[in-house]
């Protein structure tokens, strides 16, 4: 079976259960969480390399980039380690929410929407359509 088809079900596994918010046990969740906030440089740094991937003009959501590099549902540790990152170490603003909206507060979210915006991105009030900028990712960009 050649590896894009077997990617392809992956990706649509990852998806489905994604999708399956409320049939995820509770009990997941909190170690999930947990495992999250834990120092863990090879999952980093597949998020790092996943993010990295992602061209201008381009975002993906948290829960993306996490399923991505292999690590569903660590949605939380993609956060967590962009707000561990320097502002010039990772693309950090074409990370949004899984709805398009940015997540963050404040001046951040200016500067998020602003970096956006010069990348050519436009917003629809305060989201933008993740139906023409969310980056697809490919076998290769990692």
């Amino acid at each position: 079976m050649p590896v894009f088809k077997i990617l392809g079900i992956l990706i649509e596994t990852f998806e489905r259960v994604l999708s399956m918010k409320s049939a995820v046990p509770q009990s997941l969740k909190r170690r999930m969480l947990q495992e999250g906030m834990r120092k863990n440089e090879e999952r980093d740094e597949a998020f790092r390399r996943i993010i990295l991937s992602i061209p201008k003009g381009r975002v993906s959501s948290y829960g993306r980039v996490a399923m991505a590099a292999g690590y569903p549902l660590h949605h939380r540790a993609v956060a967590h380690l962009l707000r561990r990152e320097t502002l010039t170490t990772l693309p950090w603003q074409r990370i949004l929410g899984s709805d398009g909206e940015i997540r963050l507060k404040g001046e951040f979210a200016q500067e998020q929407k602003l970096r956006l915006k010069m990348e050519g991105v436009i917003f629809e009030g305060s989201r933008l359509n993740m139906g023409v900028y969310e980056h697809a990712f490919c076998g290769w960009d990692f």
